[in-house]
């Protein structure tokens, strides 16, 4: 049972694809910012969207805001070369992972001028992928499904003329359901019946941002989300077979999601050209390892089934771009990003098989009037060639299975915003 566990670690706030971003990082949270590539987001603070990447940006917002929009996530993973544990090729996926849609929205409130508080509902990770039961790797993954929706009621103060701070307290539910063969003695299990693990849980982080305005021009701004603790609760679903204690019953999983710290500049060139860049930095070596507890267990003493140690690496996020104001209503966008993977071969799965990955942004804006803005925003996501082999990777059960992946993504932006 470890290995569907140790997915529910992994993609334990999971919602759309695997390739989206590092590891299972949904970025997607304003179709204004995916124009530029996101180049910019902690700065640009152009309508409610940009709060998700800093909150202080709240304040450069007048009267009382309100952001809608969504995000049509449209990802490809191919699988060839498979091969399995008899080392004899198996047929070609065609494609593993399934579209989506994510929506985000924020609404602000200018209290005075200096105070203004926000609220948002984000979807900040999300993975679905889906094998055929019988396939050459189902000891690795069948089904992988996490939907996580995080609110954040959040305030900016503005300080001085040049600098704002503001800070949020993300409030995040996430439901998973994840099954693979099983991978439980005794062997003659393996690869015959299914076994699903489901469960949810709600738990808070907290979020702190900082803008700095050198002129009307140009200003920097900061970001940073916090860990998020997890305990997860739910329960194994698992055919009734004598002797296999671990198997339909209750359990929980501690787990903590990465912190991220974002840093920001834009500049307006002229009256037409505006420039912009962005780095992230997420933490994803803070997951160190799940435990898996359950409530009938051969260890009384600590309840533990299982404890998995897991390795992926910090990664970090380059983005730089350019925004044209074509006449008085329109304003094109444009980006390209680096975004590097946060699994490497020892620890790269079936379930998320990640890699480096490039992104080419282009969005429009229109002014309709001048209280309603429209936004709409198209990327595309071109991923390294990955690897995945399970006779490699580290604290893994299972035959041994191998493939190679060739993942892409199609991003669809659009939102509107409103002031009243």
């Amino acid at each position: 049972m470890k290995k569907i566990l140790t997915l529910t670690a992994l993609g334990t706030i999971l919602m759309a694809s695997n390739a989206m971003a590092a590891g299972f990082h949904l970025r997607e949270q304003s179709a204004a910012a995916q124009g530029n590539a996101f180049a910019g987001a902690t700065a640009g603070a152009e309508n409610g969207s940009y709060a998700y990447y800093n909150v202080a940006g709240l304040t450069r917002h007048k009267g009382t805001q309100v952001n809608a929009g969504v995000t049509y996530i449209a990802p490809r993973s191919e699988a060839t070369d498979v091969r399995n544990a008899a080392g004899k090729d198996e047929l070609d996926i065609d494609n593993i992972v399934h579209s989506a849609w994510s929506p985000n929205g924020t609404v602000s409130y200018q209290l005075d001028d200096k105070t203004t508080f926000g609220v948002s509902l984000n979807v900040p990770f999300g993975m679905i992928t889906k094998y055929d039961s019988r396939w050459a790797g189902s000891d690795h993954g069948v089904l992988s499904k996490v939907t996580a929706v995080t609110t954040t009621p959040m305030v900016a103060y503005k300080v001085n003329d040049k600098l704002s701070v503001g800070a949020g307290l993300p409030i995040q539910y996430v439901k998973a359901r994840l099954s693979n063969s099983a991978t439980l003695v005794p062997t003659a299990l393996r690869g015959v019946k299914d076994v699903a693990l489901e469960g949810d849980t709600v738990d808070v982080g907290y979020q702190l941002g900082a803008m700095y305005e050198f002129n009307d021009k140009a200003r920097i701004g900061m970001g940073y989300r916090s860990e998020i603790h997890h305990k997860l609760k739910g329960e194994i679903e698992a055919p009734s077979v004598a002797g296999m204690t671990l198997l339909n019953q209750d359990i929980h999983a501690k787990l903590n999601t990465p912190a991220m710290f974002s840093v920001g500049g834009y500049y307006q060139l002229n009256d037409k050209w505006a420039v912009m860049a962005e780095y992230q930095r997420v933490f994803w070596s803070s997951f160190e390892s799940l435990d898996i507890y359950g409530k009938t267990t051969n260890n009384p003493a600590t309840g533990m089934i299982s404890s998995t140690k897991e390795n992926w690496r910090d990664t970090n996020f380059y983005a730089i771009g350019a925004s044209y104001q074509i006449d008085h209503q329109w304003k094109g966008r444009f980006g390209i990003a680096l975004d590097e993977g946060a699994a490497r071969l020892a620890e790269r799965t079936p379930r998320i098989p990640d890699s480096d990955r490039l992104w080419f942004s282009g969005g429009l804006s229109y002014e309709y009037s001048e209280n309603l803005t429209f936004d709409a925003a198209y990327t595309y996501i071109k991923a390294k060639d990955a690897t995945v082999d399970m006779a490699l990777t580290q604290n893994q059960d299972g035959a041994p299975f191998s493939a190679k992946y060739k993942n892409s993504v199609k991003l669809f932006g659009l939102s509107l915003n409103y002031k009243f």
